[in-house]
């Protein structure tokens, strides 16, 4: 009797260790849809065709990234699986990815989609399904309010963080220009407008002139025109690649000679300065937050070694020079470090909860003394930028590293 008693404890014993075992191990381990053992399913949207066609290569740099990581053997064990579509820089067709991508594909997460007007169609979709729509390549301003879209989160400076920037440089350096302003017509160009005006503050009373234009436009000359004859000593570019290189052409050929500030989205050495032609360039001001990868300057910067590694092995045919380049891996390695911090609980709430607890990140290609850092009440990962200015055939940076002001605490 003693010895079945013995037995019956040891056995219900056994079954209590093998329960808090088990409990142990789930408690360990949580995935939403899109996550398991072997693997992290992410989603992405890029225009590979269209308007923004010049953004492509940053999608393509991301899975370049990602096969990389998974080369290493994964995040935690895991391989990335990294699905990306096309929406043409077209609203309704990034509604139509993005829901096969949740709904089809069963992705975890939408990683960097490009463009502010498609981010702005698929954010209330995303957030009501409560699925990250994390470190969006666009830095409209609605893209980092936690309080009303908790699972949207931007990664590059706010646009209007950046042309407040501009402002300073403004006021500092020129404090009785004539301004003449030409911005996309859209919510990118609206937010850069309004960040140049409340930085100039009293003195936004001398934008003299300012004309928008529609992506769908084939060309802006005309544009150009109709600013240069406002009588403007500096025009102010809100553009993006394709519309930059053509008003760089056109402002030369004009022989218009004022004082050039270039959004930095519109400001990429291959591939803008380099098509409108280095010599129509010379001079022209933007602000950066990340290295140029064309800068012999930072052959010696232990990350960017790491950066011309990286294209050496993975993505040879990408151009250096290309701003999207650099941007694409800065942006994936960020994703990286987010899916590191979030361990074996790779749910959706808490890939946001680590996406906000970044501190002092650094990636390999921000300029010395940019960091990540983002908290539960700011969604603004990189809020630092510098000036510089064209020269040659490279940009030199000018002055400190300026901070935009539109974190949160």
């Amino acid at each position: 009797m003693l010895s079945k008693l013995k037995l019956n404890v040891a056995a219900v014993s056994a079954v209590a260790a093998l329960a808090m075992t088990s409990g142990h191990a789930l408690a360990q381990k949580k995935y939403d849809t899109g996550a398991t053992d072997t693997e992290i399913k992410i989603g992405n949207i890029m225009p590979y065709s269209g308007p923004a066609s010049a953004y492509g290569v940053i999608g393509k740099m991301e899975e370049a990234y990602f096969k990389m990581i998974n080369d290493q053997g994964g995040i935690n064990g895991r391989k990335i699986t990294f699905i990306t579509y096309d929406d043409g820089y077209s609203p309704p067709k990034a509604v139509e990815q993005a829901r096969k991508l949740v709904e089809s594909d069963e992705v975890l997460l939408i990683f960097g989609p490009l463009g502010t007007p498609s981010n702005s169609a698929i954010q209330k979709y995303l957030n009501a399904k409560k699925v990250p729509q994390l470190f969006v390549a666009t830095g409209a301003t609605k893209f980092g309010e936690p309080k009303e879209f908790p699972w949207t989160m931007g990664w590059q400076p706010a646009y209007q963080s950046e042309s407040r920037v501009y402002a300073k440089h403004l006021l500092a350096t020129k404090p009785d220009a004539k301004i003449a302003i030409l911005y996309q017509n859209d919510d990118f160009g609206k937010d850069m407008l309004k960040g140049l005006k409340d930085g100039l503050g009293a003195k936004a009373s001398q934008i003299i002139a300012e004309d928008s234009y529609e992506v769908s436009e084939p060309t802006i000359d005309s544009h150009i025109i109709k600013l240069k004859a406002s009588g403007a000593d500096v025009f102010v570019s809100f553009t993006t690649p394709k519309f930059a290189a053509q008003a760089i052409k056109k402002v030369a050929e004009l022989g218009w000679k004022p004082m050039y500030i270039q959004s930095n989205v519109g400001a990429s050495v291959g591939s803008v300065l380099k098509p409108a032609g280095f010599e129509n360039a010379q001079g022209i001001l933007s602000a950066a937050y990340a290295k140029d990868g064309a800068d012999p300057q930072w052959d010696n910067d232990e990350g960017m070694k790491k950066f011309y590694a990286f294209l050496a092995k993975y993505a040879p045919d990408m151009n250096k020079a290309d701003g999207s380049v650099v941007y694409g891996y800065g942006q994936a390695q960020t994703l990286v470090q987010v899916l590191k911090q979030a361990g074996d609980n790779l749910t959706r709430e808490n890939i946001m909860k680590q996406a906000a607890n970044l501190k002092d990140f650094v990636p390999d290609t921000l300029l010395p003394g940019v960091k990540i850092n983002t908290s539960p009440t700011d969604f603004y990962p990189i809020d630092q930028l510098q000036i510089m200015q064209f020269k040659g055939e490279k940009y030199e940076l000018q002055g400190p590293i300026i901070t935009g002001g539109m974190g949160g605490s």
